[in-house]
């Protein structure tokens, strides 16, 4: 692969390249990563088959911007691989990629200190956004994943809705109206009719309150 060349020349650059890693024990899903994200530009990949692989390039090569674990994969042993990796990529993120994830996983692995958990139904377009948003600093995990890990609401006065749980989710990564109104295939004063009802439910005056106030019911 050609990986290798591009993160070294997108190091040189004024743009680096996002360097990922990805390490998986099945070669095909590493092959079809490595096929893709030689076509994005913004991003270099190297790959291993486990964790002590993942380690061993990581000692070898330096902190990636990013690195993914197969959850199931050799060595892991639950969280713990998840946290040797944590330890040996010198504070920057590192992620979950896994198959059918019960709410249960998603709750330990996030309180293990992963940047995010990535399905793998996922497509590789939004696998790289993924990454992107996690290189970023932010913790991502995907949208279904949140609606069944929040499948009971204490705390607030009526139930939201799933469109009103989509909204909020976008509200807690920052987007503005417009934003959120464009990915939802929403007009904009749609979205702020779903914020107003939001608020009211959680007994919030705006949007920021909204957002803290559903951090703390775990809701996002």
């Amino acid at each position: 692969m050609d990986s290798t060349e591009a993160k070294n020349s997108g190091s040189a650059g004024p743009h680096r390249d996002i360097r990922l890693l990805v390490a998986d024990d099945h070669s095909l899903i590493l092959e079809m990563i490595e096929m893709f994200i030689s076509n994005v530009p913004d991003m270099s990949v190297e790959t291993a088959s486990s964790v002590e692989g993942a380690l061993e390039k990581i000692a070898a090569h330096g902190a990636f911007d990013l690195v993914l674990l197969d959850l199931d994969m050799p060595g892991m042993n639950g969280i713990e691989g998840l946290a040797r990796t944590i330890a040996a990529n010198n504070g920057r993120p590192v992620g979950i990629f896994t198959g059918n994830p019960t709410a249960r996983v998603v709750e330990d692995v996030m309180a293990s200190g992963a940047a995010g958990l990535i399905p793998k139904t996922t497509s590789l377009k939004s696998l790289a956004n993924a990454a992107r948003f996690m290189v970023a600093g932010e913790k991502y995990v995907p949208m279904d994943l949140i609606r069944e890990h929040n499948t009971v609401q204490s705390g607030v006065t009526a139930p939201l809705t799933e469109r009103e749980m989509a909204v909020l989710f976008h509200l807690s990564q920052g987007m503005p109206n417009r934003e959120i109104g464009e990915e939802l295939h929403l007009a904009e004063p749609t979205i702020k009719m779903h914020v107003k009802s939001i608020c009211k439910k959680l007994s919030v005056n705006n949007r920021t309150q909204a957002v803290i106030t559903a951090r703390k019911l775990k809701l996002v």
